[in-house]
């Protein structure tokens, strides 16, 4: 089990902590909904994440449970949304947890969901979510799932995305090449 460097108190809350997860990225997944989000999308599927006191605290001991479940060697990584991962407060504390995934995890892929898009939003000087660990949260990111839910666009058939406005971008190739690039075994 690898050393955590988690303070005991966060000021972080999650909704939910999924330990075999298939619908959140690709193969099995450990998944963590965290609380709080200002989008406040119309026909979220799950609006009661946007107060960031909802569910229970983010602790030591849910970091722990999150490194057990990595540790077995049929999940493939870890998935992060909610809620809404990069409100800066949220960030503040993710970012840490995604460090030491990376660190102690390096074959682990990593997931998250955002409704804040990555050009006009997350690398946008003075926007809302961008705070001092932004850079460093999106380093660790492997696929971004952007864009808030637009109920008028709203597509079931879509794969790992609700409504037509929302990508799926590959962060290692984007970074590569300084260019959005799309997922390339996104179906539709």
């Amino acid at each position: 089990m690898p050393a955590l460097h988690l303070r005991e108190e966060s000021a972080m809350y999650y909704g939910e902590l999924k330990k075999c997860d298939i619908a959140n990225g690709t193969g099995v997944r450990v998944t963590l909904f965290v609380s709080g989000c200002t989008n406040h999308c119309p026909g979220c599927f799950q609006p009661q994440t946007w107060d960031f006191t909802y569910g229970q605290p983010y602790t030591a001991d849910t970091e722990r449970e999150i490194f057990a479940e990595l540790e077995k060697p049929y999940v493939r990584g870890l998935t992060v949304l909610g809620g809404e991962p990069f409100e800066p407060e949220n960030q503040r504390e993710l970012v840490k947890l995604l460090r030491q995934v990376k660190e102690n995890y390096p074959e682990k892929d990593v997931w998250v969901f955002s409704g804040f898009t990555l050009d006009g939003e997350l690398l946008r000087e003075g926007s809302h979510p961008r705070c001092e660990v932004t850079d460093e949260m999106l380093g660790y990111v492997d696929v971004l799932v952007d864009g808030r839910f637009v109920e008028e666009l709203k597509d079931i058939s879509l794969q790992f995305r609700g409504s037509r406005n929302q990508r799926v971008i590959d962060m290692n190739e984007t970074r590569k090449t300084g260019v959005i690039t799309q997922w390339a075994p996104l179906r539709r």
